[in-house]
């Protein structure tokens, strides 16, 4: 290990310390893992790791972090959230993710109040203080702490440490949830997600390891990493047949390849979608 990585990991472990238990929001993806590994190595049963499952979790998320939670030891629980009965949620403005959020803390907050867990935390890093993202005020409404920021750790130190700490998924590209990939303003359903989710499985099944099915109504507009190209493209005849038969009528495959968090390039091209001001039914 690095002087750097080191220090790195003492500055965490030294946060928990003083944190003295915690619930980590566990996603499945890099940061979130390393948070509650970490939390667990440093706080053993003080530290509880909370998976939330609705239909925006692709179970293939689901599966992997029972998975880490089984490698590493720590205690582990899933809980149902209800971000679909939100109406700013399923509304699908630019203030989605402040809903979903808000319902995770809020389920969160009850766990930490009735079990006695002094904080909640969640693997926010230092590279997404710099992305659009409203679901960090929501964890600012709730108090939630988010010890890779304060260790100052940005994502590539982020995924150092988890590759010192042989965690498996040190390299896992970003998972955003299945709602990202729905436009803002077409309302988010349970149906639509199923559709993405299934697009994205079968996708995943031909050897694809970054992609996204973005929703655009009857048109699924596919995203896979520029050096996956020539693989999608050689598969193009079954990606089409099969996705028309998940339910869409058009399967485009976008030139410009993936980019994590393209939805948001409509919020540049015109007035932004109105935002909510306050919690959905």
């Amino acid at each position: 290990m690095s002087k750097v990585q080191k220090s790195n990991l003492e500055e965490l472990i030294a946060i928990f310390n003083k944190m003295e238990s915690v619930i980590v929001a566990f996603s499945g993806g890099v940061d979130s893992a390393l948070t509650a590994v970490v939390a667990h190595q440093t706080l053993g049963p003080s530290a509880l790791a909370v998976t939330a499952v609705s239909p925006a979790l692709a179970q293939r998320e689901l599966a992997e972090t029972h998975a880490l939670a089984q490698r590493f030891g720590f205690a582990h629980r899933v809980i149902n959230t209800q971000e679909l009965e939100r109406e700013g949620y399923v509304a699908n403005t630019s203030q989605r993710c402040f809903f979903c959020k808000d319902e995770l803390y809020s389920h969160l907050d009850e766990i930490k109040e009735r079990e006695g867990f002094a904080w909640v935390a969640n693997g926010t890093n230092t590279d997404d203080l710099g992305d659009y993202r409203p679901g960090l005020r929501a964890a600012s409404d709730h108090d939630a702490r988010s010890p890779l920021v304060e260790a100052g750790l940005s994502k590539s130190d982020v995924r150092r440490l988890a590759q010192e700490l042989e965690i498996p998924i040190w390299d896992k590209p970003a998972q955003p949830c299945l709602s990202s990939r729905i436009p803002y303003g077409i309302p988010v359903t349970g149906q639509t997600l199923s559709k993405i989710e299934r697009a994205e499985d079968f996708l995943r099944g031909l050897g694809l390891k970054e992609v996204r099915a973005r929703h655009h109504d009857q048109l699924c507009r596919v995203e896979v990493g520029a050096g996956e190209m020539e693989l999608a493209f050689a598969h193009r005849l079954a990606i089409v047949e099969s996705i028309k038969k998940i339910g869409y009528l058009w399967v485009s495959l976008d030139l410009a390849g993936l980019r994590s968090g393209s939805l948001n390039d409509q919020l540049e091209l015109g007035p932004k979608p109105k935002a909510s001001s306050g919690r959905g039914a």
